[in-house]
């Protein structure tokens, strides 16, 4: 059932062609508001926003790229008149050892997971800041509060979101208030890549996977007025791994 919770809000949701992307997404539109797609992978984002419908616009660019991504945010600003709004969603993942990894494997995981944030946050910042009451959901990991081994690159990562989070929360607040969700374990198309769908979940007091439309209801609490007390906060979605 569609609700209003973000009714007239426009919003922009990086990595929003599959998983929690685009779960935030479908939530985001049920909820009132007008979003723009941004992912690297073109035809499947479109493919979303043609099935959400007029309040969706699909944005091709690779968050790694300092020019693509100023064009994207100059598309935005293009489709929306502004922004109310930013999900930071896309990321990826890599595994193994730190002795066998690659500078280049390195460096990816920095490029998309840490240094894509930051440029598409400050690429958002004028359009947030015009709108005088903005809000940005990062998406981090469990992985950054109780990182397991083989993961080094990954958490490193995912735990800089975490504190340039908490930095941003200060810097922007009052104006534009700043949060962080860290999933667990949850049955996305990278979670499946890294833990094969059948395997046993004992990292979690749940023994399940999360679903992405779980870590999406908490994204648009975040995004909207109810959480309007709500800066700096790091939220763990994860079944209750960070304890267990």
């Amino acid at each position: 059932m569609a609700g209003g919770r973000l009714r007239g809000r426009r919003i922009l949701i990086s990595g929003a062609a599959q998983g929690i992307g685009l779960a935030a997404a479908e939530a985001c539109v049920a909820e009132g508001a007008r979003v723009v797609l941004l992912d690297r992978n073109a035809s499947a984002v479109e493919a979303v926003a043609t099935r959400l419908g007029t309040a969706a616009i699909a944005v091709a660019a690779d968050i790694a790229d300092e020019d693509a991504v100023a064009q994207a945010i100059a598309r935005t600003a293009e489709a929306l008149g502004g922004l109310d709004g930013l999900v930071n969603c896309a990321g990826v993942v890599g595994q193994g050892l730190l002795a066998e990894t690659s500078l280049a494997e390195w460096r990816r995981l920095m490029d998309v997971n840490l240094t894509g944030t930051f440029l598409v946050t400050r690429a958002t910042l004028p359009l947030l800041m015009a709108a005088a009451g903005g809000a940005i959901v990062n998406i981090s990991s469990n992985q950054a509060l109780r990182p397991e081994a083989k993961l080094s690159g990954y958490a490193a990562a995912k735990a800089g979101v975490v504190a340039m989070t908490r930095s941003l929360a200060a810097e922007l607040a009052p104006a534009i208030r700043v949060n962080c969700i860290c999933p667990g374990t949850i049955d996305t198309p990278m979670s499946q890549a890294a833990i094969p769908a059948d395997a046993p979940i004992e990292n979690n007091a749940m023994r399940r996977r999360g679903t992405p439309e779980e870590v999406a209801s908490m994204i648009v609490y975040l995004l909207g007025d109810e959480a309007g007390f709500v800066n700096g906060a790091t939220l763990a979605v994860d079944g209750g791994r960070t304890f267990h």
